[in-house]
């Protein structure tokens, strides 16, 4: 099967390499269009993973049965949007990344979007990507044209398990979201481990209590007490990580809380809904960013 991967970062290479061993004939797609791009991937058990593979050849784009998208949410747009008039129209557009709200900026294209969430945990350093612990990928349909591709899922799976199939994947959506709206902007306040969040549970429970509210109101059915639970174990589970926006932060790279908090907000907002906990951390992320985003020439437009 011919798979484009656009966005080569750790998780992208990852997938490169994963699909790879499955004899599926993958190239990556670079914002800097160059002819090849190596991956070096170490796994947990120690493993080295070394190989070239071909990026930004538009045949094999034109021909790929499935654009699996790696970038961060703020990315996506303007580069699926890019690369339409180069792909059918019948192959499938897979979104991997944290937040919500790219399905939308995508609804005008005719392709199948599917939506996914992974727990995968991976990060670059050196050019080298450290494949730290397995996870668990679920996918599901976004449009109608997607929902009889529950196949995918087989496919995946087989190269990089555990990936499962979801017919509602947009509950699944928003318990990542949710995870991410605690995790990621608190973990940048106090600068530190996921783990140590577990010293901060008064505010972990205030935050958990407006998202659930946006949650019910978004027909999403669970209880306050199953929200906390939830994303006290994904902060247990992953107690030694340090989260994507801190990573983002430190790097001074532009992060994803307008597609994690700002899309919590824009729902609150739909349903009249105050959130001024959620909301105070979405300006100091943003306000964080601001001192020195200025400086950068790829600022990404604000969703606020």
């Amino acid at each position: 099967m011919k798979i484009t991967v656009l966005g080569c970062g750790a998780i992208g290479k990852l997938w490169l390499a994963a699909l790879s061993q499955q004899d599926h004939r993958v190239q990556g797609w670079l914002r800097v269009p160059q002819p090849v791009i190596s991956v070096q991937l170490e796994n947990f058990n120690g493993q080295v993973f070394k190989q070239q593979f071909p990026a930004n050849d538009e045949k094999h784009l034109a021909e790929s049965k499935l654009l699996l998208v790696c970038l961060k949410a703020w990315q996506v747009s303007d580069a699926v949007n890019h690369l339409a008039g180069k792909l059918s129209p019948h192959c499938p557009i897979l979104l991997l990344h944290n937040g919500m709200g790219t399905q939308e900026e995508l609804a005008p294209l005719p392709n199948p979007i599917l939506l996914g969430a992974t727990t995968h945990a991976a990060y670059r350093e050196n050019d080298i990507v450290y494949y730290k612990a397995q996870g668990m990928t679920h996918i599901g349909a976004v449009t109608a044209n997607a929902a009889k591709l529950s196949n995918l899922a087989d496919i995946l799976h087989s190269a990089l398990p555990d990936v499962a199939w979801h017919n509602e994947i947009h509950a699944i959506s928003w318990m990542k979201l949710a995870v991410n709206c605690v995790i990621n902007p608190l973990t940048v306040i106090y600068d530190c481990k996921n783990g140590e969040l577990r010293h901060h549970q008064p505010q972990i429970q205030a935050l958990c209590d407006e998202i659930y509210q946006v949650m019910k109101h978004d027909n999403i059915h669970t209880t306050k007490q199953t929200l906390i639970d939830y994303v006290m174990n994904v902060i247990e589970q992953t107690a030694d990580n340090y989260s994507s926006m801190l990573q983002d932060i430190r790097a001074q790279r532009h992060s994803e809380i307008d597609y994690i908090t700002g899309y919590l907000i824009r729902r609150a907002r739909t349903h009249g809904l105050p959130i001024t906990e959620n909301t105070t951390i979405y300006h100091y992320i943003k306000s964080t960013e601001e001192k020195y985003e200025h400086l950068s020439p790829y600022l990404s437009r604000s969703r606020q």
